[in-house]
């Protein structure tokens, strides 16, 4: 629950990062333990996507003469 929340992810999605090896975990019994340095860097990894993605829309908006 806290990841999920730390990520702004709902605890679906974030079960679902997981399995398909997006970030790092360990089974503790039926739990699923994340080192909080791996949280920070997949929620920079993202950001960082997100920034080059509005980069992208912005550079396109202008070759476009929309701005």
């Amino acid at each position: 629950v806290q990841a999920a929340q730390f990520l702004n992810v709902s605890r679906p999605f974030l079960t679902k990062l997981l399995k398909e090896g997006k970030m790092p975990f360990v089974m503790v019994g039926s739990h699923r333990r994340i080192v909080y340095e791996d949280l920070v860097n997949y929620k920079n990894k993202i950001r960082m996507a997100q920034d080059e993605a509005m980069n992208a829309l912005a550079n396109q908006a202008q070759e476009l003469g929309l701005l």
